[in-house]
């Protein structure tokens, strides 16, 4: 989706009078430093991959058509993020009580290699349904600390949460996370049962 892709749908849908603040060299470049790390997020955030692309396309156009964007690249990252957030939170509202299941292999990830496949795949196996049973919220905060490398401030800002919560979220994220590992661990060597 270009800039101009964006102007073309404000005027079909009579919101042409919005302003953008981004020039289209500028959009690009910021496009293509955060589409993929975003998809990815928004992947594991809803597990479909269709609906992952139909949510990028969204969180790209509501960002631009915000108008107003900070200067600073990290910011708008941040403020891009918390839409997208916002977008898998109001698409979970209308799917309420409908389960969605986090794929458990990412099919994204580097590829295993060494002596000990066997061991590296169950491991991330076994955290795909870990992961499946936190919370949401739970779930974006380990994404966005962990694999995105985001800071506790870029955190809260994503999420819409206080810079001052994100350090004892995310410590209960973790033990959480560990206990549900170590719970499957020794349900997986008795003999089955769900994590």
């Amino acid at each position: 989706m270009t800039l101009g892709d964006v102007e073309r749908l404000e005027r079909a849908t009579g919101d042409s009078e919005q302003t953008f603040v981004m020039d289209e060299t500028t959009f690009r470049a910021f496009y293509d430093r955060t589409a993929r790390p975003l998809w990815v997020y928004l992947y594991r955030m809803c597990g479909d991959a269709q609906r992952a692309d139909d949510l990028l396309q969204e969180a790209y156009y509501r960002f631009l058509r915000a108008g107003s964007h900070p200067a600073d690249d990290a910011h708008r990252r941040n403020y891009l993020y918390r839409i997208a957030t916002n977008l898998v939170r109001d698409a979970r509202r209308r799917v309420r009580g409908v389960e969605v299941e986090l794929p458990a292999d990412d099919a994204h990830d580097a590829p295993v290699s060494g002596g000990d496949v066997a061991r590296q795949v169950s491991a991330r196996t076994d955290l795909g349904r870990a992961m499946a049973h936190l919370t949401a919220r739970e779930r974006d905060l380990l994404w966005l600390a962990y694999a995105e490398g985001s800071s506790h401030g870029e955190i809260a800002e994503s999420l819409g949460l206080k810079a001052g919560s994100i350090r004892m979220l995310l410590f209960r994220a973790r033990r959480r996370l560990a206990w549900l590992l170590q719970r499957g661990e020794s349900r997986g060597t008795a003999g089955g049962g769900r994590a």
